[in-house]
């Protein structure tokens, strides 16, 4: 933006100076008038390739509607539940799996009521009198004491620190009965009476662990269904926002190209208006050109290859519709051309030549002797040629 700004100023400022300087610098200004062109031109081909992205867009999403695959993915994400919304599943899962496994809970207080019912449990029932039966060394053998009293305490609980698992029970059944046989002597009746409740207990057990394994793998299906519905809500949204996202930077990315068009085609409108107020400065300030100059100009016409002899002809016939560059013979009088086209052509011709040179230099020195001459002599037949079929007076 700053270089289309520096030119614009450059045309304002190009108001001195002999009228060949002038024509330089106009034609330089017109270069950059038609890059600033081309940019106008690119922009818009980048705003028309969006339209048409936002376009098939539509028809896609119309499509979707008539049941394509890209509906079926669509509803399939339709379909998946929000993440809020598992949550709130999740939490009713997890309610109701706590509510079975109080159930069970309850059924295995019934085995734990025939336990504490034997002649035999008493001794099992309160926690150890350490104290009262002088035991001083029940605690360096017994690492973690347990009574039923306690377990039912701790199956009671309503403030969160009760059992949560009917196998938390059972680990604390079988220590009641373990604590007594690691500290009492196997031939001890505590030691005895510990050891039968602990089998009958086992034989209870495994009659309703069944129970208890069917939950658990209910359980476990549960939470891998709902990990699974979780990662496809979370992959639903991160798509939705992905899209949204897109097509949110797409919109800010069209915006800000028509800002850029919409600037560019100011610019290129005032551009317009200086380079022709320029054109006309200029065509004001070219002094009249000599006899001998035009002499010189229509000598150096016929030394130019065929390629720019049809450019200068063009230059011509820019400012003189009437005038045919492309027939198959050309009249071309110098005198009769007005002053800004004569020196168009001497700066055009000038630099045409400027480059013929420039060129033949730079082969003549890769290549021998004998073939610098025989392409010196195709080209002046290829300009006699030209000079035969176009020929400038």
């Amino acid at each position: 933006m700053d270089t289309f700004g520096a030119s614009i100023s450059e045309a304002k400022n190009i108001t001195t100076g002999n009228p060949y300087d002038c024509l330089i610098e106009m034609e330089g200004f017109k270069c950059r008038v038609d890059d600033m062109i081309s940019k106008v031109d690119e922009l818009e081909q980048k705003v028309n390739d969006i339209e048409i992205f936002f376009s098939s867009t539509n028809k896609r999403q119309n499509n979707m509607d008539k049941g394509n695959s890209s509906t079926k993915d669509k509803d399939k994400e339709k379909h998946v539940p929000s993440i809020k919304k598992q949550n709130k599943v999740a939490t009713r899962r997890e309610a109701a799996a706590a509510k079975r496994m109080q159930d069970l809970m309850r059924q295995f207080g019934t085995i734990l009521r025939q336990i504490t019912q034997h002649k035999w449990a008493w001794p099992f029932m309160q926690p150890v009198d350490v104290e009262g039966l002088g035991l001083h060394d029940y605690y360096e053998v017994i690492d973690k004491p347990m009574d039923f009293s306690t377990i039912k305490n701790q199956t009671e609980a309503k403030d969160g620190t009760g059992y949560k698992n009917v196998r938390e029970i059972c680990v604390d059944v079988r220590l009641v009965f373990t604590n007594a046989m690691k500290y009492n002597d196997e031939k001890s009746d505590v030691h005895v009476m510990a050891k039968t409740l602990l089998e009958k207990f086992e034989e209870k057990w495994l009659q309703f662990l069944p129970k208890v394994t069917e939950e658990e793998t209910r359980r476990e299906q549960e939470e891998a269904e709902a990990q699974l519905s979780m990662q496809l809500a979370q992959e639903a949204a991160h798509a939705r926002m992905a899209r949204d996202l897109s097509n949110e930077i797409l919109l800010i990315h069209v915006l800000n190209l028509l800002k850029r068009l919409n600037l560019l085609s100011f610019q290129l409108y005032d551009v317009d208006v200086h380079l022709e107020e320029l054109r006309e400065m200029a065509v004001k300030k070219f002094r009249k050109m000599t006899t001998d100059e035009k002499r010189k100009l229509g000598a150096a016409l016929a030394r130019l290859s065929p390629e720019d002899l049809s450019k200068a002809l063009e230059i011509v016939a820019q400012n003189n519709p009437s005038f045919q560059a492309t027939a198959e013979e050309v009249d071309l009088d110098i005198d009769a051309q007005s002053q800004s086209t004569l020196w168009k052509l001497k700066y055009f011709i000038e630099e045409a030549l400027e480059k013929q040179s420039k060129n033949s230099g730079s082969t003549s020195g890769n290549e021998n002797h004998n073939n610098k001459n025989k392409r010196k002599q195709e080209s002046c037949d290829a300009v006699a040629k030209a000079s035969k079929n176009k020929k400038p007076t």
